[in-house]
């Protein structure tokens, strides 16, 4: 398994308001690891956009909200309460909260993570 650390980009994590900004560009790629970078945090939920070198991968977790994976780049498998799922670009897939899930990067891959916190 290539399971190395989470790690943050630098200090400028959040979106800038009232800009347009290519959204895949705002995280690079790191040789064997997978980058962080939180664009929005809030009590409703928070945006977070994901890079994953290829074979990358998070073991299965749950979560207490919903989530919302867009794919940006890139080939992933998605394992949401044990079924195994393929996107690519352009592809979006809900994790429901408190299902087991887990992300394993086929290629090379970007996310935008939305997570979505209940009321």
């Amino acid at each position: 398994m290539n399971k190395r650390p989470t790690v943050q980009e630098p200090d400028v994590t959040r979106l800038p308001p009232a800009m347009a900004v290519p959204v895949a560009e705002l995280v690079s790629y790191a040789p064997g690891s997978t980058v962080s970078r939180i664009l929005v945090q809030n009590k409703a939920g928070n945006v977070t956009l994901f890079s994953f070198d290829k074979g990358q991968e998070l073991s299965e977790h749950t979560a207490p909200f919903d989530a919302l994976v867009h794919v940006l780049e890139g080939k992933v498998r998605l394992t949401i309460g044990g079924k195994p799922i393929e996107a690519t670009a352009g592809h979006v897939a809900l994790m429901p909260a408190n299902v087991p899930h887990a992300v394993t990067a086929l290629e090379r891959f970007k996310m935008l993570l939305v997570m979505l916190r209940g009321a």
